[in-house]
């Protein structure tokens, strides 16, 4: 998989889409504009790292943004270079794995959005089900007050909040 990772195409399509969604520099202060320059000059030198398990990801740039609430968040920013090679893996891991998704499969998922998910258990519920479950294998890792789940009467939808038991 690695060389597939690692091929002219797949690398300059990384380096397009990166350039395409701009973005700040990482702690190296390189900008996207410079990645083109990079990838003729030292694209040998990064594919033999990678290939070889020499490369190192730098550290992420942690930059507070605010939030509409008043509140700051933080937001990690990867350099210029670990953005290519992370687009990169994900280019051919997702055309190798994203078949294998169920079409109900909505989270962080190309070509899809939370408005697609409403519509189709708007749809489930037109058909008569009564209830929408959404299981988040990674819940934990959720603050309970952000757990809810999706209760549907026959006449009524309402979001109700049940720590501890996922959300939907």
């Amino acid at each position: 998989m690695i060389e597939q990772i690692l091929t002219r195409k797949n690398l300059l399509q990384a380096m397009y889409k990166v350039q395409k969604n701009h973005g700040s520099a990482g702690v190296d202060h390189m900008p996207v504009t410079k990645l083109s320059e990079l990838m003729s000059i030292d694209k040998e030198v990064l594919t033999e790292k990678v290939r070889s398990g020499r490369y190192l990801p730098q550290p992420i740039l942690g930059v507070e943004i605010p939030k509409g609430n008043g509140k700051t968040r933080l937001l990690g920013i990867p350099t210029v270079t670990d953005r290519l090679l992370q687009q990169a893996v994900f280019q051919v891991i997702n055309a190798r794995f994203e078949y294998e998704f169920s079409d109900s499969s909505f989270g962080f998922r190309p070509n899809k959005n939370v408005q697609q998910a409403v519509l189709k258990a708007q749809g489930y519920i037109n058909d008569g089900f009564q209830y929408i479950i959404d299981i988040d294998e990674n819940q934990g890792n959720r603050p309970k007050s952000r757990q809810q789940h999706l209760q549907v009467s026959e006449n009524e939808t309402k979001v109700v909040n049940q720590p501890g038991e996922g959300r939907l």
